[in-house]
């Protein structure tokens, strides 16, 4: 599905260069559910990016469905992502004055090639999914920390995406919340192939896991 081929990332601050990233090999293949793991500075967040197509690497080369990827085409790029990729951002990343079902609508909004009916029926499925069905017209800041986490993971898998890529996704939620949610990730990715990378520090998350990548100081350990 994505592949990266001896990636380098090199940050520049003035004449000092950080080194996150050094000659990274990588796959990810339809049906992987995998787990990045490693400390603070490790790379993982740069990785994420790179695999997300939205970060250029600095050395090596990204390949989407054996396709090289040209960082300099940004529209391309976009078409990209909105039909294969999705995210969950650490951060959430919701828009403060849209509400919850809004912001789960956005990434479809640029989608011509899905029509409307399906489109609703999607947005009512997942947020069902999450558990937020009596919060739809909520606002954001109207919702706890797990609650928008939440909006944050219906958001990404409205589109039906091949690969879904996710910071700490688990950070905010509790127990019961974070076993029904991966479980319904786990469906996804048996029946459809959907593919998931997590960068993450929780071990249930791992446990769920069919592969495990250790990062320490910007390569893979194992």
């Amino acid at each position: 599905m994505i592949e990266l081929k001896q990636v380098s990332k090199i940050y520049q601050t003035g004449k000092v260069e950080l080194h996150a990233l050094h000659g990274i090999n990588f796959k990810v293949s339809s049906g992987d559910f995998a787990v990045i793991r490693g400390p603070s500075g490790s790379g993982k967040s740069t990785l994420l990016n790179i695999l997300g197509l939205l970060d250029e690497p600095t050395e090596g080369e990204v390949e989407l469905f054996e396709k090289k990827i040209s960082f300099k085409d940004f529209d391309a790029l976009a078409v990209l992502r909105s039909r294969a990729i999705s995210f969950v951002f650490q951060s959430f990343n919701l828009n403060p004055v849209l509400t919850l079902e809004e912001n789960v609508m956005v990434p479809l909004m640029i989608r011509k090639d899905i029509e409307k009916t399906e489109k609703e029926t999607r947005i009512t499925e997942w947020i069902d999914k999450v558990g937020l069905s009596k919060h739809r017209n909520h606002l954001p800041d109207e919702l706890s920390g797990g609650q928008r986490q939440r909006v944050a993971i219906a958001r990404a898998m409205v589109t039906n995406p091949q690969l879904v890529i996710a910071d700490e996704p688990t950070a905010n939620l509790d127990s019961v919340t974070t076993k029904s949610i991966l479980e319904t990730m786990r469906e996804l990715n048996r029946e459809k192939g959907t593919a998931f990378v997590f960068a993450t520090h929780d071990p249930v998350l791992e446990a769920f896991a069919n592969r495990t990548v250790h990062l320490h100081d910007g390569r893979i350990e194992s």
